[in-house]
């Protein structure tokens, strides 16, 4: 039985935390900076990006998460904590898909020319400002839940290292054997 997750899974999640991390340091690094400045327009292109590469990530991650078998935790927490990091996943899973999403779909309605990896994207020929904002104002409000969520995340992990002494953090860690040596 694997006691770790698979080195693609590991991958995927390390990738997506420096991606988030990137995701959510431009548009922070944008609001300091005015919007006369090309250095301006780099952060927002960069933060669509990233956004769109988040998206494409967590799609991936769904796919091979369904087809691996997650690793037994050891030792095996009570219930109430498997089935709390179920729900706790279900949400990173569909606020990470959602938040790029949203604002596609906030920039499609808005119906001004945007660029993603210096492609142009397509525009509404019909634009529609208050729709546009709408979703611009929940993308937003969900990005802005999304610290909590991370840092939730982040401290469930190290609770389960420092104070459960369980296997949690070490599933994910890369380049750890897993117990026995057995990796897979």
């Amino acid at each position: 039985m694997r006691t770790k997750f698979t080195p693609i899974q590991i991958a995927i999640h390390w990738t997506v935390f420096l991606i988030l991390a990137a995701t959510y340091a431009t548009i922070e690094l944008k609001g300091f900076v005015p919007k006369s400045l090309p250095l301006h327009q780099l952060l927002t292109l960069l933060h669509f990006s990233f956004g769109f590469c988040v998206l494409a990530l967590m799609c991936l991650r769904i796919f091979v998460r369904l087809m691996y078998v997650t690793p037994g935790i050891v030792p095996k927490p009570p219930q109430w904590q498997h089935l709390l990091a179920l729900l706790t996943h279900l949400i990173i899973y569909i606020m990470f898909i959602s938040i790029p999403i949203l604002g596609i779909l906030s920039l499609y309605f808005k119906g001004v020319e945007w660029t993603l990896f210096s492609l142009k994207m397509p525009i509404t020929i019909a634009p529609d400002l208050a729709f546009s904002r709408q979703l611009k104002s929940i993308h937003e409000f969900i990005a802005n839940a999304g610290y909590y969520l991370i840092g939730l995340h982040a401290a469930a992990a190290l609770f389960h290292h420092y104070i459960a002494h369980d296997n949690t953090l070490l599933r994910m860690m890369p380049g750890r054997k897993s117990a026995g040596g057995n990796n897979h």
